[in-house]
């Protein structure tokens, strides 16, 4: 099946349609920055904006930067506080015309790259999937079931949010060497071995294709690799998360 998918982020929304079966875009990526203040109502008219482009009408599978429950927001890290409490679904089915479904950003990349990438081979045992970019997203899956909204990009380290010291973002703002940012992701990766005993770590989002710099500075035992889907797998899976939910009413 044929489904536009979403990944709405704090710097950008970004937006393909998706072969649901294979996994492979079908068409362009279209990115829009996201409004400054990533207020309801400009989401929501950015999102407008990629559905037109696309000249799109029908389900849209949508990943959202948050805690995302049967489509109410819970938490708003990178966004605007605003959306605590209000129906993403609704929100963004008023705006476009098209059906929303929406879910946790980090979970939707961890659907898309069990199915279609490196988690495929690794349907029995636990497997932790983290996206790094503006903050840290994670997914997790037990003999290939999510775990939905986990948020452990929030865990307290050094008394600070895990992405508030580690995240591509702050890489970049602090114009830290690899070697230095990826002492400070060490640590919460030991954490979560600590925690979760995992069989595999996957790492998603754009930093995943520059794995080969950073890779050597881990002290974990646990095996990591990078992402194959990359910075699509939020598309990817959102797509395939909306397909799902149609199958679900039929």
């Amino acid at each position: 099946m044929e489904i536009l998918g979403l990944d709405i982020g704090g710097s950008g929304i970004k937006g393909a349609i998706v072969d649901t079966e294979t996994g492979k875009l079908i068409t362009d990526r279209y990115r829009i920055e996201t409004p400054e203040g990533a207020e309801p109502e400009d989401v929501a008219k950015t999102v407008e904006k990629i559905c037109h482009y696309f000249e799109y009408k029908g389900p849209v599978g949508v990943g959202f930067p948050s805690i995302v429950q049967h489509g109410v927001i819970l938490t708003a890290a990178n966004v605007s506080k605003n959306w605590i409490g209000k129906n993403i679904n609704l929100i963004l089915s008023q705006a476009t015309g098209n059906q929303i479904y929406s879910l946790n950003d980090a979970d939707a990349a961890g659907i898309a790259e069990m199915t279609h990438g490196i988690g495929k081979e690794y349907q029995k045992g636990v497997v932790i999937l983290i996206t790094i970019g503006t903050g840290i997203g994670s997914a997790i899956f037990s003999d290939g079931v999510l775990v939905p909204n986990t948020e452990f990009g929030h865990m307290l380290i050094r008394g600070k949010d895990a992405e508030h010291r580690a995240s591509d973002a702050v890489r970049q703002s602090e114009d830290l060497s690899w070697k230095k940012w990826a002492k400070r992701f060490d640590e919460f990766l030991l954490m979560m071995e600590g925690l979760f005993s995992p069989d595999l770590f996957i790492l998603g989002g754009g930093i995943s294709k520059k794995f080969e710099k950073y890779a050597g500075y881990f002290s974990i035992k646990t095996k990591i690799m990078p992402a194959i889907l990359l910075n699509q797998a939020g598309i990817v899976g959102a797509a395939m998360y909306a397909h799902s939910m149609l199958e679900q009413l039929r």
